[in-house]
């Protein structure tokens, strides 16, 4: 079947259609969300965001859900997904407008970063609970290139979501009240995304052959957090996939902390390119159409290439990109280099993706699922705390681009050498 015919056919389905307004409803109040936090954290006139900060701040939002998270996938596989949907948006809805009260208040340090966590790790939860669910809605053979629309679409989703509230923002102000405001709206998308959810028989989304109303102690959850690990290492395509992401993603991480901190302490505005946050919603609508590009292309390239090749070949064009686009610290180049390594991200996320829902028994999807979310936020953190270590303030260092150029051509060399002979066949091999 033609990728048009596996996109025409998923579409088709209402149930599809509803986890996908799940997703898209929700990642819109995340952009929401995001740019108002990045408005009070890091572009507040009355601050100087240094590495350090970006670091903490990091730190203190992703490490406690990283801990949490793997839990979660574990309540994943116990709990029926579709009360997930519902009652997690309502949930942090209702912790929304704590946060913007905070905001409104002028709260910030600990305080202000654990109640952000809140609705980051319900936020990832939805979206673990998304990914675990897709595979009871759209057949094996469909999987690639839903995940390219709903993966893709939801970023783009929350990025014009972020756009949005900048564009506001510039409107009514920058006070802590306009980000409070702001925040409520995020509230109001989350408190919408939990109808589509509702219709949903309780069983339809899974767990399969799972003691659902059992209770779950602490020992039991660990238990199940340590099946969940050993599986996935005896998964060697999943692992695999998990293990080049990973390292993907530290790179990647850099590159994002060090553009935070480029456009906060070193650029400055030119014409229509901006600096601060206006300059960073372009670099981030930037990264969301090569996003949009990746999910057009990849399902049928890696239908063609295979799982491996494909992300293989995508990382040799991050490690070209960049050191040729990064380099100059240019920001013309720079809007063109967020556009090729958002299309890099997208594409071997997308096949990651598709890999574990593929290799990974239902009755394992969800905690592997929080894992994956785990690694991408543990990795984030490690790249945040090696730029506040190693570079400096203003994120001006063209050795790190470098750095990172070859730590992508060294990932793609390994991902393919130790990957490419342990995909099943129709993974690792063209399928038409």
């Amino acid at each position: 079947m033609p990728p048009r015919g596996h996109l025409r056919t998923s579409i088709a389905d209402a149930g599809f259609r509803r986890l996908f307004a799940v997703r898209l409803l929700g990642q819109f109040g995340d952009g929401i969300f995001q740019a108002s936090l990045a408005g009070v954290v890091l572009f507040n006139p009355e601050r100087q965001a240094h590495a350090a900060d970006v670091a903490a701040g990091f730190a203190v939002v992703l490490i406690p859900y990283s801990v949490i998270g793997p839990f979660a996938g574990v309540l994943l596989d116990r709990w029926r997904r579709q009360r997930v949907l519902v009652w997690a948006n309502l949930l942090r809805t209702a912790w929304i407008a704590v946060v913007a009260v905070e905001i409104a208040a002028g709260v910030s340090g600990v305080a202000f970063y654990a109640s952000a966590l809140v609705i980051v790790s319900i936020s990832r939860f939805v979206l673990s609970a998304l990914s675990a669910s897709l595979p009871h809605v759209v057949s094996p053979d469909n999987l690639v290139t839903v995940n390219a629309l709903s993966t893709t679409v939801g970023g783009i989703t929350a990025t014009i979501g972020g756009a949005a509230a900048i564009g506001v923002r510039s409107i009514i102000g920058s006070s802590g009240g306009d980000y409070a405001m702001l925040s409520l709206a995020a509230g109001l998308t989350y408190l919408i995304a939990a109808s589509p959810g509702r219709g949903f028989d309780a069983d339809a989304l899974g767990p399969d052959d799972t003691e659902r109303e059992r209770r779950e102690t602490v020992s039991e959850v660990a238990r199940g957090l340590v099946a969940g690990a050993r599986y996935l290492r005896a998964h060697r395509a999943a692992f695999a996939a998990l293990s080049a992401i990973a390292v993907h993603r530290v790179a990647y991480g850099v590159t994002v902390v060090c553009t935070l901190l480029l456009y906060r302490n070193y650029f400055h505005s030119s014409g229509v390119l901006r600096a601060g946050l206006g300059g960073l919603a372009q670099v981030v609508g930037a990264v969301a159409i090569g996003g949009g590009i990746a999910a057009l292309v990849t399902p049928a390239a890696a239908r063609r290439f295979g799982y491996v090749s494909w992300p293989a070949l995508l990382l040799l064009v991050g490690a070209a990109v960049q050191i040729g686009l990064g380099l100059p610290y240019r920001l013309s180049l720079l809007l063109l280099d967020a556009l090729v390594l958002g299309f890099v991200a997208q594409g071997i996320k997308i096949c990651v993706d598709t890999i574990v829902q593929r290799d990974i028994d239902d009755a394992y999807r969800g905690r592997v699922f929080a894992i994956y979310d785990a690694i991408f936020n543990v990795t984030l953190v490690v790249a945040a705390v090696l730029t506040a270590a190693v570079l400096p303030q203003n994120g001006h260092s063209p050795t790190s681009v470098v750095v990172i150029g070859v730590a992508y051509a060294l990932t793609a060399v390994g991902y393919r050498h130790w990957a490419g002979s342990r995909l099943s066949p129709a993974l690792a091999q063209t399928t038409g």
